[in-house]
């Protein structure tokens, strides 16, 4: 009996001057978490100016702890690089997965008004 391949995560980069989107496409989990995480931290390492991170989830597939985890990983690294993340166009499964983990809130409410602590996430 053979095992099928391990569905795979295709990224695609849509730039802008000041923001990036990142289109994710098939499953984040265990074997495509750090391609994820690895593929936000160069974008912010690449663009010191970069005001907006925005990840368009549309065609997410399935998403694991490792996949969640890489979610707050790049959470962390938006936040500390003063850039806003976006998760756009969530699947219910993602939303979900947020709501049972009691992250949602944390990855996905509004931006603070000005002059209000920075770090907030929008949606």
């Amino acid at each position: 009996m053979t095992t099928p391949p391990p569905d795979h995560l295709r990224l695609t980069r849509v730039d802008t001057e000041d923001r990036v989107r990142i289109e994710l496409d098939g499953d984040l989990d265990h074997d495509t978490a750090d391609l994820l995480v690895n593929e936000a931290t160069a974008q912010l390492a690449a663009r010191p100016g970069l005001g907006d991170l925005h990840l368009h989830c549309g065609r997410l597939g399935t998403i694991d702890p490792m996949g969640l985890s890489a979610l707050l990983m790049i959470s962390r690294r938006t936040t500390a690089a003063g850039v806003r993340l976006h998760l756009e166009d969530r699947p219910a499964n993602l939303d979900r997965i947020l709501r049972l983990t009691g992250t949602f809130d944390h990855l996905t409410a509004p931006e603070p008004l000005p002059g209000r602590s920075p770090g907030r996430r929008t949606h």
